[in-house]
C-alpha cells in the first residue's frame, strides 16, 4: 500500500509540475503577444532604417555597377606596376555595354571625386565608342592603343588607380569626408585641401549652437520650473499650460512669428527704440542671434518638464532644516536643494542638446549661411545632390554622438544614484 501511495504522489507531483509549466507558458505567450506589435513597430520604423543608414554610409556601388569587368580586372592590381592590358579591354566592353546610362553618369561623378577631370575623360571616351562592329575581337593591346589615341590621359596610371580604389562596393570615403579626410588614388588617407570641405567646422558649429541653446534653456528653465513647483496646484497647472503652448503650435507658425518679432521693424526693435535704448535697429534676424532665440523658445519645455518633475518630488523640509541649523537661505538653496535637482538638470540638458543637434528648419529660415547645422547638409545631399552615401555618413556620425552622450549621461546618473 505504501508503494502505491508513493507512486500516486509522484504521479500527482509530475502532473502538478506540467500544469504549472503550461500556465507559465501561457503567461509568457500572452506577454509576447502584447509586446510583439510594439517590438515589430520599433523594428520597422527605427531599427531597420538606422541599420540601412549605417550600411549605406559605407557602400559605394556606383563604379562597380557601371564598370563590373574593369573593376574585376583591377581588383588584384598592385597600383604600382604597369596597368594590365586586359583592363583596357574590360573598360571598352563596360563603356559599350552601359552606353552612357544613369549608372555611367553616377560612376563618372564618383570617379571625378577621386581625380579631377575624370568626368570629361569618361564622357569623351563614351562618345568615341564603339570602335567598330567587331570590337569584341580586338586584342587587349590594340584596345589600349586606341583608348590612348582617344585621350592620352588613359596612359596615366593615376586615372586607373581611381577606378581601382572604387573596385569594392564598400568604402570609407563618406565617413572620412565627415572629418575632412580623403583617400588618394594611391591609397593614402590625407586631409582635404583647404577650402575643399568644412564638415569639421559644420559639426563644431552644430555642437556650439546646441550647447548655447541648452545653456540658455537651463538658465531660463531652472528658475521657472522652481517657481512652478512652489505654486499651488491650480496656479501651477495654469502656468504649465502656458509652458506647453509651443507643443500645440506648428513650428512653422512659431518661426514665422519670430520673423515678425525680430525683424528690423519688429516688436523688439520698436520697443527698444521707443525706450531710447538703441538708435538704430539691431540685426536680430538671419544670423546666429535669431537662431538661438527661436531654438531656445521651442526647446524650453523640454528643459522645464524634467526639472519640474524632479523639483516637485523634493521635500521642502530639507531646506528648512538647513536654515534652522544656521545656514543662510541662499547657501541652503545652493548646497541642499540644487544638488537634488541634478538628475532633472542632466535629463533636461541631454534632451535639449540631442534634440537641438538635429534641427534643420529653424537655422534654415532664421539663420545665415554661417549658421547652418549638420541637418541642413543631410537634407542637401538627400534632396539636391542625391548623394545618399554622404547624407547617411553625416547621419551616422550624429547618431554616434547621440549614443555617446546618452552613455555618458547614464554613467553619471548611475553614479549619483549609487552615492545617494
Amino acid at each position: 500500500m505504501s508503494a502505491i501511495t508513493s507512486q500516486q504522489q509522484s504521479w500527482h507531483t509530475r502532473q502538478l509540475k506540467k500544469s504549472l509549466r503550461a500556465v507559465q507558458l501561457r503567461k509568457e505567450a500572452a506577454a509576447v503577444a502584447l509586446v510583439a506589435p510594439l517590438a515589430l513597430f520599433i523594428l520597422l520604423v527605427f531599427v531597420m532604417p538606422v541599420a540601412s543608414m549605417i550600411s549605406r554610409s559605407i557602400q559605394s556601388p556606383e563604379v562597380v555597377d557601371a564598370l563590373p569587368k574593369t573593376t574585376s580586372a583591377l581588383r588584384h592590381w598592385d597600383r604600382k606596376s604597369t596597368v594590365p592590358d586586359e583592363a583596357y579591354r574590360a573598360l571598352m566592353l563596360d563603356v559599350e555595354g552601359n552606353g552612357g546610362n544613369n549608372e555611367a553618369g553616377s560612376a563618372a561623378g564618383r570617379l571625378n571625386g577621386q581625380k579631377d577631370g575624370f568626368r570629361s575623360l569618361f564622357y569623351k571616351t563614351t562618345s568615341a565608342l564603339p570602335f567598330g562592329d567587331n570590337d569584341a575581337a580586338l586584342s587587349a593591346q590594340e584596345v589600349k592603343k586606341r583608348l590612348i589615341d582617344i585621350d592620352s590621359r588613359w596612359a596615366d596610371a593615376i586615372y586607373w588607380r581611381a577606378i581601382a580604389n572604387e573596385s569594392s562596393r564598400y568604402t570609407s570615403q563618406y565617413l572620412l569626408a565627415t572629418i575632412d579626410f580623403r583617400e588618394t588614388p594611391d591609397g593614402r588617407i590625407t586631409p582635404v585641401e583647404n577650402g575643399a570641405s568644412a564638415y569639421r567646422a559644420v559639426f563644431m558649429r552644430t555642437f556650439v549652437i546646441s550647447g548655447l541653446v541648452t545653456l540658455a534653456a537651463l538658465l531660463l528653465g531652472f528658475p521657472l520650473a522652481y517657481w512652478i513647483s512652489i505654486l499651488p496646484a491650480r496656479k501651477a497647472n495654469l502656468v504649465m499650460i502656458l509652458v506647453l503652448l509651443p507643443f500645440w503650435t506648428s513650428i512653422l507658425v512659431r518661426i514665422s512669428a519670430w520673423i515678425v518679432i525680430l525683424q528690423g521693424a519688429g516688436l523688439v526693435n520698436k520697443a527698444l527704440m521707443a525706450l531710447h535704448v538703441i538708435s538704430t535697429p539691431l540685426p536680430l534676424l538671419f544670423n546666429r542671434t535669431g537662431v538661438l532665440i527661436s531654438m531656445t523658445h521651442i526647446l524650453l519645455p523640454f528643459m522645464i518638464l524634467p526639472l519640474y518633475s524632479v523639483m516637485k518630488s523634493i521635500p521642502s523640509s530639507y531646506t528648512k532644516a538647513a536654515i534652522s541649523l544656521g545656514s543662510h537661505p541662499f547657501g541652503a538653496f545652493c548646497k541642499v536643494y540644487v544638488p537634488q535637482t541634478l538628475p532633472g538638470v542632466g535629463a533636461g540638458a541631454l534632451l535639449v542638446f540631442i534634440t537641438a543637434l538635429g534641427y534643420y528648419i529653424t537655422p534654415a529660415l532664421l539663420g545665415g549661411a554661417g549658421d547652418q547645422m549638420v541637418s541642413y547638409y543631410i537634407a542637401y545631399f538627400t534632396n539636391m545632390a542625391l548623394n545618399w552615401g554622404m547624407a547617411c555618413a553625416l547621419g551616422a556620425v550624429l547618431l554616434l554622438v547621440t549614443l555617446i552622450l546618452f552613455s555618458v549621461y547614464r554613467r553619471v546618473v548611475g553614479k549619483e544614484l549609487k552615492v545617494a
